[in-house]
């Protein structure tokens, strides 16, 4: 039985009759293949990179896991579309706090029409993308059984200032989290999300080293996601911290040169995190020099 995904924080969303994804109750994700070649380059992606013997073990477990391509019953009611198959990132847990973080000042790929690039150069600038090299993109943040989830719409996400995003990134891992602009972040969790040998920026700071070596792929308007369970972290166990890539319709091929739009995004989006955990350090956008090379 197919359903909405409880969880999605950013992207098309299969309510009110729309296209979307859906997930079944096996852990799996069912993304809608778009018509135009966006649905056949991401098909083409999942299949090389599963299939690459340079990709190392631990960089592939921040991908999902893809299990091909399937007929099913469309969202919108169309009829038997195909989809991909993919990993349901959050199946495994129970009250996720999720992040979608758009990584890239640049989020169109080369040959784009001049009409797409355009409208992704709006975007680009009237979000922090072209000022910080990443956008959030959505959120949810879990409180408690009573209040349920905090999660913002997308008029709201799309006004952020740079330091709106340095509070939300506060907020993110904060035991009082609210759209209370008054109210000032605890950041009770950030050591046990952000930090530690297994958490946030241990992961994102694994991303970056492949990043700076890996010229297989350049991963324009893809995103890292952000998981943990608050309620593990109240009960003083592992908070279940994960990061993941997702949204590969754009990857285009490397040629032997480095992603330097994504790793300057990624190098940006760590110093935001590192600050919540050390304090101030240098400006995010000396960590965008290298994007403006490519």
């Amino acid at each position: 039985m197919l359903k909405v995904p409880a969880h999605q924080v950013a992207g098309h969303q299969a309510i009110d009759g729309r296209l979307g994804p859906l997930v079944d109750d096996s852990g799996r994700f069912y993304k809608p293949l778009q018509s135009d070649e966006r649905g056949a380059n991401e098909v083409a992606f999942y299949t090389s990179f599963s299939s690459n013997k340079k990709i190392p073990d631990h960089i592939r477990r921040f991908f999902p896991v893809f299990h091909g391509t399937q007929l099913v019953q469309a969202s919108d009611g169309s009829g038997m579309c195909p989809h991909l198959v993919l990993q349901d990132l959050v199946s495994s847990h129970i009250n996720p706090s999720i992040m979608d973080i758009k990584i890239g000042p640049r989020t169109w790929p080369p040959r784009a029409s001049e009409d797409y690039i355009a409208k992704c150069l709006k975007k680009d600038r009237e979000s922090t993308s072209t000022e910080l090299g990443f956008r959030i993109s959505g959120f949810q943040i879990y409180r408690s059984k009573e209040s349920g989830y905090w999660k913002p719409d997308k008029g709201y996400i799309r006004s952020f200032s740079a330091e709106d995003v340095r509070v939300i990134l506060r907020k993110f891992v904060s035991s009082n989290a609210s759209a209370d602009s008054d109210s000032d972040p605890d950041c009770a969790f950030a050591s046990t999300v952000y930090g530690g040998s297994n958490g946030i920026l241990a992961q994102l700071l694994e991303l970056k080293a492949w990043f700076e070596d890996q010229t297989i792929f350049h991963f324009y308007t893809c995103s890292v996601l952000m998981i943990f369970e608050k309620e593990l972290a109240l009960k003083g166990r592992s908070s279940g911290a994960e990061v993941k890539l997702v949204d590969f319709a754009h990857v285009v091929e490397g040629r032997g040169v480095i992603d330097h739009n994504f790793l300057g995004g990624l190098c940006s989006f760590i110093k935001f995190v590192s600050e919540i955990l050390t304090g101030p350090v240098e400006s995010p956008k000396s960590c965008l020099q290298d994007s403006e090379r490519n």
